[in-house]
């Protein structure tokens, strides 16, 4: 059966600035959290940074055209903090000129640029001043985003504040996996407020700019199920993660609130954060950060299986993160009795579930519970998967036989279908990601591309999964 996309749908790929631009201190650019942190030892896998990356910066036309070849309609990309406005101070003339030319490149290629502002690259200079637990860096954050609005507000029409927030907040303050390596409950709780506080400074901000521009944010989202949907103790750890991972910041963009339970929660393990936290949510804040929006991201890469109590030889612990050297700690700030289980579904490369039935159901939930009362559009901003791809020659040309990838492809573009089957408004797919590329704690020990990017000699080349979605994009049907 032949299944086709609707008219409006948009086919694109996704990339973030520090994983693949390279030319990390040329130009003006400085050091961002991620130039310090993944100089520290064991905090990536294989003492790896992204000096080099895949030298996008310089290679920009090249990989515009691979863009071209695979039939991209759109392309979602991140501009650099620390090359924008470097330390966090003065404008850098030549880090706004590389987005300026990589945008004409873009429209002259037909392909609509889909910007992303802030992608986890703040200056390390504001790190060392709080970083996102200090509100100033809210302030710092307008003034960026002014700065890429000025350069680029001609051309580009899509404006995404923030990719992810619940990566740069409790990923990175709280579980110590990213930069900036902490692992503070506090520090979590006040980095995500003042991430959604920036978030709809920025929205306030641009709108008031120009009133057609298409504004949103992207945010990474599970699917948490109970592994006993009948244990009261399973149903309420899938509850926290739920409350944790999505609502947390769902319930403020859209609804104007922080969720009462999972405040409860928390404050039943650390109340000093909460008091923390409190303090920090001034009057008025919550009315700026659920600020109207046109479009939110919606990222997915798998579920989570979880259960109340510590795992038996029947019930399998579950792990994904990197083996890194660092000691960290859950990112959930409640995370007592939240234990992932095994239940048998395939995986990738980094021990993550094949979960595209999920998929669905997540996008059920967002459409029904928070865009469409909102008249918000929904598009999957990112989804991809990571597998040790084999290179080969074949009659003097690399190729890539990446079957898992493909087949992961496949399966949830058709969980998209049947989310719009269902009737709900998701009118783009960007897969995670074009390249190979620096993949964050991970190094460079896992490749999501459908490009394969060699490292040594930087030569890029397409794998049958590219190929695949080539076809699906010129076909516009699965």
């Amino acid at each position: 059966m032949t299944r086709a996309f609707p008219e409006n749908f948009l086919f694109g790929a996704a990339t973030a600035a520090y994983q693949i631009e390279g030319a990390a201190f040329e130009d003006g650019r400085t050091a961002s959290i991620w130039d310090a942190f993944s100089r520290e030892p064991g905090a990536v896998i294989g003492g790896d940074n992204g000096d080099v990356a895949c030298d996008h910066y310089h290679r920009y036309p090249q990989d515009v055209a691979l863009m071209k070849e695979l039939g991209l309609q759109t392309y979602r990309f991140s501009t650099s903090w620390s090359r924008v406005r470097p330390d966090g101070g003065a404008v850098n003339a030549k880090g706004v000129d590389f987005y300026e030319r990589l945008v004409d490149e873009l429209l002259a290629n037909d392909i609509l640029p889909w910007l992303t502002l802030y992608h986890w690259d703040m200056p390390q200079a504001l790190q060392e001043t709080g970083g996102w637990t200090n509100r100033d860096t809210v302030g710092r954050f307008l003034e960026y985003a002014g700065t890429m609005h000025d350069a680029l507000g001609d051309r580009v029409n899509v404006w995404t504040t923030l990719n992810e927030p619940w990566c740069s907040s409790f990923l990175s303050y709280t579980g110590g996996e990213h930069a900036p390596g902490h692992t503070s409950v506090a520090e979590g709780l006040l980095s995500a407020h003042h991430l959604l506080l920036a978030h709809g400074e920025t929205v306030r901000e641009l709108r008031g700019r120009d009133a057609s521009l298409n504004l949103g944010i992207t945010l990474n989202h599970t699917v948490a199920d109970p592994a006993d949907p009948t244990n009261p103790a399973d149903i309420d750890a899938a509850r926290r993660v739920d409350g944790q991972f999505n609502r947390w910041f769902l319930d403020p963009i859209y609804r104007g609130v922080y969720p009462d339970d999972i405040i409860r929660d928390i404050r039943s393990v650390d109340a000093d954060a909460v008091a923390r936290f409190t303090d920090a949510v001034h009057d008025g804040d919550l009315d700026v950060i659920s600020q109207r929006i046109d479009t939110q991201g919606v990222n997915y890469y798998h579920g989570d299986f979880v259960s109340g109590t510590a795992p038996t030889p029947e019930r399998t612990p579950l792990s994904g993160g990197p083996a890194t050297d660092r000691v960290g700690r859950s990112p959930y700030p409640s995370s007592e009795g939240i234990h992932p289980v095994e239940r048998g579904l395939p995986r990738t490369a980094q021990n993550w579930e094949v979960q595209p039935e999920g998929l669905t159901r997540l996008l059920q939930r967002v459409w029904t519970e928070y865009a469409e009362p909102a008249g918000t559009v929904l598009y999957m901003t990112e989804n991809g998967a990571a597998y040790d791809d084999v290179a080969v020659v074949e009659d003097g040309e690399t190729r890539v036989h990446d079957e898992d990838r493909t087949e992961f492809l496949r399966l949830h573009l058709a969980a998209v279908l049947d989310a719009a089957d269902a009737g709900i408004d998701v009118r783009g797919y960007f897969y995670w990601s074009m390249f190979d590329n620096f993949e964050w704690a991970w190094g460079y020990d896992k490749r999501f591309g459908i490009v394969r990017v060699d490292y040594d000699t930087q030569e890029r080349s397409l794998k049958d999964s590219g190929r695949e979605y080539a076809r699906i994009i010129a076909a516009r049907a699965l």
